[in-house]
């Protein structure tokens, strides 16, 4: 396991204050806020850490109401909403300075039987085949040395592969509003559902909103061509997988209006099995010119 995946690992085991009380860091993101993966996949330890553990969760509902302070511990608040006799279901606010930053509804089901189909995997080349995000990043001259630090330095827990150029990589032009990126952590991870789902979570917050940015040539808050932020985020659990074995994220963005981008995703195994559905809507403006 390398050391950054260790220090991820850390950051991700809230400590707990109270009974349903956790309190949690932050560290430095590519951005001077919060890293939305962050709070998220923090936030649903804390759901989890209140659930039986033969209940891994199908799901996940959240709003990002306030940038979050990097410099300040945040406060996971749960609420046990219900525990049922199949689902529990968990209501988590992250609170800073006094107010609420970030809101998570997740719901957790024992195993069953039941129907089974999934959309296909699409194509997409062997990750092995692919340029790692330093060899990737340290190839684009017009990136500043430093924001290209910033960015392998917030993503060095997880070997994340891009199957084509990231909007910050080639841009100016439109190009279809999809991506491919292959991800794992950079390492072995314990065999603990709930750890795999967080893991997951918390590299989903990294790439997704990239396909808004390609329909419409931009590079995005790398180059500094537009602005914005995550608003709120959805994830379906579908089926067992590992964080720490490839997973094939295929992201599209079906809509982009009033100011906020759309991006829908599926994340499929190695071997084809689809594993988790995500959504999200963030802002995503132009810098008006002065």
């Amino acid at each position: 396991m390398s050391q950054a995946l260790e220090s991820l690992l850390d950051l991700l085991d809230l400590e707990r204050i109270e009974q349903d009380i956790f309190r949690g860091r932050s560290r430095s993101a590519v951005v001077p806020r919060v890293f939305g993966g962050q709070v998220a996949a923090q936030a649903l330890v804390a759901a989890g850490r209140t659930v039986p553990e033969d209940r891994p969760a199908h799901s996940l509902h959240a709003y990002f109401l306030r940038p979050g302070d990097p410099d300040a511990p945040i406060v996971y608040e749960v609420d046990r909403l219900r525990d049922g006799r199949s689902f529990t279901t968990r209501r988590v606010v992250a609170v800073q300075h006094g107010k609420p930053i970030f809101t998570l509804s997740a719901s957790f089901q024992r195993y069953e039987d039941g129907l089974e189909h999934q959309a296909p995997m699409p194509p997409a080349p062997d990750p092995a085949t692919l340029p790692t995000s330093a060899d990737r990043l340290r190839g684009y001259p017009h990136l500043p040395a430093e924001t290209v630090e910033r960015f392998l330095e917030a993503r060095a827990a997880v070997d994340l592969r891009h199957v084509d150029h990231p909007p910050y990589g080639a841009y100016g032009s439109p190009r279809e509003p999809r991506s491919q990126v292959w991800f794992r952590t950079d390492g072995k991870l314990a065999d603990d559902p709930l750890l795999h789902v967080v893991l997951a979570t918390y590299v989903s917050d990294m790439t997704l909103l990239d396909s808004v940015l390609l329909a419409h040539g931009r590079g995005g808050w790398a180059v500094g061509d537009v602005v914005g932020a995550s608003l709120d985020h959805a994830m379906w659990f579908h089926r067992p997988f590992r964080a720490d074995e490839w997973l094939l994220y295929d992201q599209q963005s079906p809509s982009a209006s009033g100011g906020r981008g759309l991006g829908q995703a599926r994340i499929y195994t190695q071997d084809g099995r689809l594993a988790l559905t995500v959504i999200q809507e963030g802002v995503v403006r132009v810098p008006r010119e002065h």
